[in-house]
């Protein structure tokens, strides 16, 4: 007989996070029916859904579990030397991995520990309209939003990563409900789509400073946009439905605009700018006890640097950022390689451009590598220094939604359309001239690049690879010889195989 499913994901446990006003919100206990009385108890409890937030539960978790699962499957990175010592870690990159990893674990029961937070506050919201201290109409809509989106946010992640998943979308009072069947894939995409357009129905338009990092309209229909985009090259049959209201969701993402200095976003100098639709939030604050930072500074550095070598820039990545030539401002490659990347190139051998120092004094002939990533190092040396950041992270970004959006024109035959947004994406972040060539292949084509060069390390390219059909040749490309086409979705993890009666695999 199969055991209770994993507490984790039937107890509501105590968690905060969110942005820096839920950092400090004292820990509700959910599980008494003193619970679910006013605004604040909902507001609390939405603090415990944004906690799960693309595992930043812990100082670790984000390196360790996101980046693992989301970055070293994809082709723009390699392993560094340290990953030797994590052999799970390294089962990822090698595609080696089976249903026992305990990265792959992690990811799953993360999402699966945020859907069931999301569906207590579900419930909670109702219990208060009823019973408690009712709220008003507009904080219902905005509250009552924000826990949609969050509970579509993730199973759209899992069902990005997994064939199948299972569809949690009530409210558990009993150990039988943990039980339950993974569902198609349609299906979970139909639940996804349902649930975001829901909540862009319902949440505002802006936030607060005072509220940064809680989701908007703009959140809601960015992640519609991708669902429907994705849904586009998986069911065929459907791809001019979809490619229509995928436009449509990009149509309502409104008010944002690209942030000119690239970098700036990465480095903690420019926390949820104009561009920032969705940010992960950290703090170096340690108000009240409060500890909301990540270590993924000393992941992307090198040894040389005190830092721990686990991801370095592959090959490929290294050319892709420089393929176009010095055709910048000021004789420059792509601003965006020296906002992801340092290297051997005169913009960084003075002017201490790396973090104070200039590239002789962080490279030598005995460097395991002659370049590495910049993107998430923070602005300064004494900030980096740190055994902890709190830099954040962009989940969402404008220039995605308009790179997206360019995709969506060019599939529609409409290449035109799609030229203008790349070309400005590439003006703002690349600082680069207009693109040539302008038909579908030529416009095609230059997606990819921008997207590879645009979003590096911010776990898009894998999924980016699977939907251009384009994985396959990819890893094969990058040496993965262990890939084929059985590792295009990761494995349910034998725990939940164990703990859940209607899955069989």
């Amino acid at each position: 007989m199969k055991k209770i499913i994993y507490l984790a994901s039937f107890l509501f446990t105590v968690l905060l996070a969110g942005c820096d006003d839920f950092l400090t919100v004292e820990s509700p206990d959910f599980s008494t029916d003193k619970y679910w009385r006013d605004k604040a108890d909902v507001e609390a409890g939405l603090s415990a859904v944004y906690g799960q937030l693309d595992n930043r539960t812990g100082a670790y978790s984000v390196a360790e579990v996101k980046y693992v699962v989301e970055t070293f499957r994809s082709d723009e990175m390699k392993t560094g030397q340290d990953v030797n010592n994590y052999p799970e870690w390294g089962e990822l990159y090698n595609y080696t991995y089976n249903n026992e990893n305990s990265s792959i674990r992690s990811y799953w029961m993360n999402n699966y520990n945020g859907i069931n937070y999301a569906n207590n506050v579900l419930f909670g919201i109702e219990k208060v309209q009823s019973t408690g201290e009712k709220m008003s109409t507009e904080d219902y809509n905005h509250l009552r939003g924000e826990a949609l989106f969050l509970r579509a946010y993730y199973h759209f992640k899992l069902i990005m990563s997994w064939e199948k998943a299972i569809i949690r979308n009530e409210y558990l009072t009993g150990e039988s409900q943990t039980h339950k069947a993974l569902s198609p894939r349609a299906d979970v995409w139909d639940f996804i789509c349902t649930e975001l357009d829901q909540a862009g129905d319902m949440l505002p338009q802006d936030r607060p400073s005072s509220e940064a990092g809680r989701v908007t309209k703009g959140a809601a229909y960015s992640y519609l946009g991708w669902a429907y985009l994705t849904r586009a090259y998986e069911e065929s049959g459907k791809k001019d439905e979809y490619l229509r209201l995928a436009e449509e969701a990009f149509g309502k993402v409104t008010g944002y605009e690209l942030e000119s200095n690239y970098s700036s976003m990465f480095d903690g100098t420019n926390k949820n700018c104009k561009e920032a639709i969705l940010e992960l939030q950290f703090t170096n604050s340690t108000a009240d006890g409060t500890f909301h930072k990540h270590v993924l500074h000393f992941w992307v550095a090198p040894g040389s640097m005190s830092g721990w070598d686990e991801i370095r820039v592959s090959e490929m990545m290294y050319d892709e950022f420089l393929k176009e030539g010095r055709i910048a401002e000021d004789n420059m490659y792509d601003a965006r390689a020296y906002g992801s990347m340092m290297f051997d190139d005169p913009y960084y051998r003075e002017g201490g451009h790396i973090l104070g120092y200039n590239y002789d004094d962080v490279y030598s002939e005995s460097s395991a590598t002659s370049y590495n990533y910049r993107k998430y190092l923070p602005a300064t040396w004494t900030d980096y220094a740190q055994n902890y950041v709190g830099t954040n992270m962009p989940l969402m970004r404008y220039a995605n939604v308009m790179l997206m959006q360019a995709e969506v024109y060019n599939e529609q035959k409409h290449p035109e359309k799609a030229i203008p947004l790349i070309n400005d994406v590439r003006r703002i972040h690349g600082k680069l001239p207009a693109m040539t060539g302008s038909d579908y292949a030529a416009v095609k084509a230059q997606i990819e690049h921008e997207r590879l060069v645009e979003f590096t390390l911010e776990n898009s390219r894998f999924y980016d690879l699977r939907r251009w059909g384009k994985l396959d040749d990819a890893m094969r490309s990058a040496g993965r010889t262990h890939f084929d086409e059985t590792k295009h979705f990761l494995p349910i993890p034998l725990m939940e195989i164990q703990t859940n009666n209607e899955i069989n695999e």
